[in-house]
């Protein structure tokens, strides 16, 4: 390990020199409590910046060990110094001089959400963070005197005041780690209350505009109030600030079927978005950080175009025109009710436990089959089995729960367990209203179910057919914005997966696919135990085993990119299914 003089000789040596000169400083340096690891050297200053990591050792750091136990404090806590670093990081703004990329400092820190990233890291030896610099240069001269004041001032100042405890605000940090280990604790009491959701009473759930994930200021926002009748209270882990309340008060969404329903603009979309968005913690203000989902809650659309390999769509589309196979149905051009069909059994497979749909984005004719269309069109000639017929049988035979936002199809009033209006953004318990009004007006439509659905087909992904080789690159993966990913020569298209929030999400998605193909598909593991897999070792190495050197144990392992955030299953499992070179082969029923 080198020092800060050694540092500073080096970057007087290539003053002035071609950019390529900056590689010589590669390796480590003590900068006083402060260890720089100068890990990969941009090639040129318009390049993708230089990565560097900037740690600390815990008995310098003093970082207490209450912040950083568990997994939910953890993620928490290293969320936080990320958000430090990148608030701080601004001061610095502007204050180097050069071309291309020169000065910038960016950490790969989150939004309105919490995710587990690979920016910061914390532990009992050490504190880190990873990110990315801009080396400074004119043109493509070194520019030394820069570099020094980037090298061996601002980043030095930087760590010091995001890693050293003494340094960091006590107890906006202690809040900040509480208020998302509070989520995480309410999240793990649902199934013991049977619930799928909870929505605490005061929460902000519209945001601030179409574009923009902030919550709508709170003059202009109604706060939620749950429904006298479906009122529970659940214990927090820590009493909040201020107030010390010790329990919340709010929406318990229970198992089983929930309709929301209410006239248009009057906020049933907005609860449903709030629901999908809440499989994540939230940080502290956000107004929905007290509103939690079951992690295995899956948001369906129907999605015209995309590709479907050996799905069986059999339990909602049978007997196509030309006798197609749709207990083996594949397509390179999906139309609505098929890709949503297709959207539900994937789900499924990989282990969805709550399907939330809203009639605005699904396929019609997969959602219901009227009465009056029924009589014009003999079921013989129709192949679609609607979700209307198949929603019981999902919680019945399946455990699976549904929350559709409805507002055009009373029939849906009929396998409802709970209806929930929304009301100028206000939630009314309305199921016994529903009841009477399904007794009034009795349907005429005959439930049109062939058989009953009582599993699902499993498949196996062949690795050979998951190619990440693009020209002379072995591997080539790259996300192009959240919704698209490049995975070799294939370019996926993500935008109908809606749970998908950071694009640090849909990087890490590409060097998943990765790591399934190298370590963990074999051409006989189903896809569900092949997601189970991948979270095991991500659970057991965290985010670094996505970085291809990683496994091979050179010096390169230490050099992980610090921008990857954590993907669910069910994502990795959308690329993976919207992945057009994919091949799979299904599992008999005798084999599953």
């Amino acid at each position: 390990m080198s020092d800060a003089a050694t540092l500073r000789e080096k970057l007087r040596n290539i003053n002035g020199r071609g950019y390529k000169a900056y590689r010589e400083l590669s390796g480590v340096y003590q900068l006083g409590p402060v260890v720089l690891y100068i890990d990969h050297v941009q090639g040129d200053p318009f390049a993708a910046p230089s990565r560097l990591r900037l740690r600390v050792d815990q008995p310098q750091a003093a970082i207490p060990t209450s912040l950083f136990e568990g997994k939910a404090r953890e993620i928490a806590c290293r969320d936080f110094l990320a958000r430090r670093f990148a608030q701080l990081s601004r001061r610095y703004a502007g204050k180097i001089r050069g071309t291309g990329h020169s000065g910038q400092i960016y950490i790969d820190a989150g939004g309105q959400k919490v995710l587990e990233r690979t920016a910061a890291c914390i532990n009992r030896k050490f504190v880190e963070l990873r990110l990315q610099v801009g080396l400074p240069a004119s043109g493509r001269t070194i520019l030394g005197r820069e570099a020094e004041r980037l090298l061996l001032q601002f980043l030095p100042d930087l760590a010091e005041h995001t890693l050293l405890y003494k340094h960091l605000p006590h107890s906006e940090m202690q809040q900040f780690v509480d208020c998302v280990d509070n989520q995480e604790y309410l999240r793990a009491q649902l199934e013991a209350h049977h619930l799928v959701a909870f929505v605490a009473n005061g929460a902000i759930l519209p945001r601030e505009s179409g574009v923009s994930d902030r919550p709508m200021a709170a003059q202009r926002a109604v706060a939620f109030r749950s429904p006298q009748a479906l009122e529970v209270e659940l214990p927090l882990r820590h009493p909040l600030p201020g107030s010390g309340q010790t329990s919340l008060r709010g929406m318990g969404v229970s198992e089983g079927i929930h309709l929301i329903v209410g006239g248009g603009y009057h906020g049933k979309s907005t609860l449903l978005k709030a629901l999908q968005d809440c499989v994540y913690p939230h940080i502290p203000g956000d107004g929905r950080e007290f509103v939690v989902s079951h992690p295995a809650m899956v948001k369906i659309r129907a999605e015209d175009g995309r590709a479907i390999e050996q799905v069986d769509i059999s339990p909602f589309i049978s007997h196509l025109p030309l006798g197609q196979d749709t207990r083996s149905f594949s397509t390179e051009d999906a139309s609505g009710s098929t890709s949503q069909a297709a959207n539900i059994l994937e789900a499924l497979e990989v282990g969805a436990r709550v399907l939330l749909l809203d009639e605005d984005t699904c396929a019609t004719n997969l959602m219901i089959r009227d009465a009056r269309m029924q009589a014009l069109v003999e079921k013989a000639h129709e192949p679609i089995t609607p979700f209307l017929d198949r929603v019981g049988e999902l919680y019945r035979n399946l455990g699976v729960s549904t929350i559709l936002v409805m507002g055009g199809s009373g029939d849906y009033l009929d396998v409802a367990t709970r209806v929930i209006k929304m009301q100028a953004f206000v939630p009314e318990d309305v199921t016994e209203q529903a009841r009477e009004v399904a007794r009034r007006f009795p349907v005429s439509r005959k439930r049109e179910v062939p058989s009953e659905m009582r599993r699902i087909t499993r498949r196996v992904a062949l690795p050979e057919s998951l190619n990440p080789a693009r020209g002379k690159k072995a591997v080539a993966i790259e996300a192009r914005g959240l919704e698209v990913l490049d995975f070799g020569r294939q370019r996926v298209d993500l935008r109908a997966v809606e749970q998908l929030v950071d694009v640090s999400q849909t990087r890490a998605i590409g060097y998943a696919l990765l790591l399934l193909k190298r370590q963990v598909l074999d051409g006989g593991t189903p896809l569900d135990e092949a997601m189970e897999a991948l979270e095991k070792l991500l659970n057991e190495h965290g985010l670094d085993a996505l970085n291809p050197a990683w496994w091979t144990g050179g010096p390169a392992r230490e050099h992980h990119p610090g921008n990857f955030a954590r993907p669910r299953r069910f994502e990795v499992a959308a690329a993976l299914n919207r992945l057009r070179s994919l091949r799979v082969r299904q599992l008999s029923e005798r084999e599953s």
